[in-house]
């Protein structure tokens, strides 16, 4: 593969070790991927920042890569939310130590990269100047807000490679990055009333969890949604493709709001299939709608009302002020701070100067920037359960990550519930086990001698690793469902869940999930829980990146699935030599 020459040159260390270790990365991820280049990019964003997301593994490889001081980034690159906002430590009520320094540490050690602290998670929202190009960011609903709703175009990123292309400014020539690509492998039409914001909210996370294992969506599901109303606000544009992003979405199309699909449009007004047809066809109605909203609705005692996930607009900060006036007006006042609305450093300068802030204040609300709902420690002694307006906010709230039941309803009614306690009363919810359709599995076992001819990574020398082979067919989601200190799989149905991963080959289709897996999967490395090697089905940006720079053995692009070749339990050996890497069942599981 030819390499640009300024790439080139960082890979043989001439700018400095920090831009050496970026540049492998990205040559890594591009051979395997198949890339048919490098393009060059012009805005990054970069995931990792709370101290509950990237742990450990996150402020060990950060201190690493800064304190050579000879690397800052090549392009203009933001920053996601921090864990924290630094003026309201008091109101937040973090119980864990040291946590202001340790999440100061972190931001600190990007700042020396010369990233700009803007501690937001949409970028797209003030955040770049020129909404077109090519950009590299990891936060899973940038990616579906830009690809769908502006013309810039992005992967959808890992916080190291994302990191490893604003050093470098290149990045692999690969899936959205190509226009055969961008097609919609979903097709769903919309036959009911859409009105607030959390009604498309539901919608965007309801599509990802129809997705079944036997379809086949190499970047994701693409969906194609017809029947929206055209009065699309930018905030309910941002609910909708934010969890869609929950389960994979890269970007959608939406009849009417984004531009039109590459699809051909017949006289009559329909659109013909994408080549090979549709993934799957799906239904939105009234009845799924109330369905969702049942199930969410809020079963006990609500101790925190959250708004801003991902981080409020100024319309919805608009929202929930008019919401709040109602309120006020007749003299009433939010008992205990019990709302909590999260919002970016730019929002929160236009909300003060038009009111908002002021007015929310003033009733009790508790206003916080720099920080997110779902990458927030929250002190267990005081909250066992939130309402939130967000889908986006539930399912990560829901997950290893706070492990907190969470209710949703509309912005009006979440802010009728932090007004008044009593709506929701009785004993607090226990948290539901949520076993996904996607967790289905359809492994058989194999029997008799088998051998796997793949590739490594290019970096990668000669290896030979031997050992039990632990095996799904399932993606593995890092980030909240395998445990940062024990490397323990904590998702319920998963075939994998109750396991620990430590000393096994690890072999799985991809990651999933959010877009900080690989200081997770470092984390683990660094302190001996994580697996000796791993092999990958599909391309994963998620995992990649870890076994890139710590050397892991890796496995990929191999002449059969290995997810379905191998037994769970089977002993095997990972052998790399002159740039091929055979996977080879020494014994098969009783």
């Amino acid at each position: 593969m030819d390499l640009p020459p300024r790439l080139a040159s960082q890979l043989a260390g001439d700018e400095g070790p920090t831009r050496q270790k970026a540049a492998r990365l990205v040559v890594d991820l591009a051979g395997t991927a198949g890339a048919s280049g490098f393009v060059e990019v012009d805005h990054a964003h970069v995931s990792g920042v709370s101290v509950i997301t990237g742990g450990h593994g996150l402020r060990r490889f950060l201190s690493d890569l800064s304190s050579s001081g000879d690397g800052k980034v090549s392009i203009p690159t933001t920053l996601n939310s921090a864990g924290c906002d630094k003026e309201k430590m008091k109101e937040m009520d973090i119980d864990w130590p040291d946590f202001l320094e340790q999440q100061f540490e972190i931001v600190d050690a990007y700042s020396k990269l010369g990233i700009q602290a803007t501690l937001s998670c949409t970028p797209y929202d003030r955040g770049v100047d020129d909404e077109s190009g090519i950009a590299s960011w990891a936060e899973s609903n940038a990616v579906c807000f830009s690809n769908t709703w502006t013309s810039l175009i992005t992967n959808r990123e890992s916080g190291l490679s994302a990191l490893a292309t604003a050093l470098t400014g290149f990045a692999p020539k690969w899936g959205l990055h190509l226009e055969q690509n961008r097609v919609p492998n979903l097709h769903v039409r919309v036959e009911c009333e859409m009105e607030t914001l959390s009604d498309w909210s539901i919608l965007g996370d309801w599509i990802g969890k129809q997705v079944r294992p036997e379809w086949t969506l190499p970047w994701g599901p693409m969906p194609f949604i017809q029947g929206l109303p055209i009065n699309a606000s930018f905030a309910r544009k941002k609910a909708l493709t934010a969890s869609a992003a929950n389960y994979g979405t890269p970007m959608l199309w939406a009849e009417g709001l984004s531009a039109d699909p590459p699809l051909v449009k017949n006289s009559d007004g329909t659109w013909s299939e994408p080549q090979g047809g549709w993934q799957g066809e799906l239904v939105f109605t009234e009845t799924e709608l109330r369905a969702r909203y049942d199930a969410l609705k809020p079963k006990g005692q609500v101790d925190l009302v959250v708004i801003g996930c991902p981080q409020a607009s100024l319309e919805e900060v608009r929202i929930t002020a008019a919401a709040v006036r109602a309120h006020s007006e007749m003299g009433q006042k939010i008992p205990d701070q019990r709302l909590w609305v999260f919002t970016s450093g730019e929002n929160y300068q236009l909300a003060l100067a038009d009111g908002s802030i002021a007015l929310l204040e003033q009733a009790g609300a508790v206003i916080l920037q720099d920080t997110c709902p779902e990458v927030t420690p929250y002190n267990r002694a005081h909250y066992n359960h939130l309402l939130t307006n967000s889908l986006k906010a539930e399912h990560y709230l829901t997950s290893g990550l706070n492990r907190l039941p969470t209710s949703v309803m509309s912005i009006v009614d979440c802010v009728n519930h932090a007004f008044h306690p009593s709506l929701s009363s009785g004993p607090r919810p226990v948290l539901n086990a949520k076993s996904q359709p996607q967790h289905a599995s359809v492994k058989v076992p194999q029997f008799g001698e088998d051998s796997l001819t793949g590739a490594p990574l290019l970096s990668q020398g000669d290896f030979c690793v031997t050992g039990p082979a632990m095996v799904t067919d399932v993606p593995i989601t890092y980030l909240g469902y395998v445990h940062r200190d024990t490397g323990v799989v904590e998702e319920t149905g998963h075939p994998l869940d109750g396991r620990a991963i430590e000393n096994s080959i690890l072999i799985y289709p991809k990651g999933s999930g959010s877009t900080v897996a690989p200081y997770v999967l470092m984390g683990l490395l660094y302190t001996g829980k994580g697996p000796t090697a791993i092999v990958n089905r599909d391309v994963c940006p998620l995992t990649l990146p870890a076994c890139s720079l710590l050397n892991i053995p890796y496995g990929h692009g191999f002449d059969k699935d290995p997810c379905l070749s191998i037994n769970d339990g089977d002993t095997v050996e990972l052998k790399s030599e002159q740039g091929v890497v055979t996977l080879t069942v020494l014994e098969r599981v009783q």
